[in-house]
């Protein structure tokens, strides 16, 4: 049997955020940006709690990156609703 810590099954619903965020992406044709990067976000901070305990370098990184792009996407969807208003 395979023994899941909390940190794994947080990871696990990080995950979930990640493949929900790119499914919705790919099924939406006019997606909101800020579910979009919102889920992004939420799932690479999860992923990142998971990993710092269970250590793997190449996919911490990533999720630093994700995490930096989610930031971006969000300030970018921001920045056209004030634009819009």
């Amino acid at each position: 049997m395979i023994d899941l810590d909390i940190y794994t099954l947080v990871g696990f619903v990080g995950m979930g955020c990640i493949i929900g965020a790119y499914a919705y992406l790919t099924w939406n044709d006019e997606p909101n940006p800020f579910v979009l990067h919102g889920t992004n976000l939420t799932g690479a901070v999860l992923l990142t709690v998971s990993l710092l305990v269970h250590t793997n370098w190449p996919s911490l990184v990533l999720e630093g990156f994700w995490a930096a792009i989610a930031i971006w996407g969000l300030g970018k969807a921001l920045r056209a609703r004030r634009t819009k208003a």
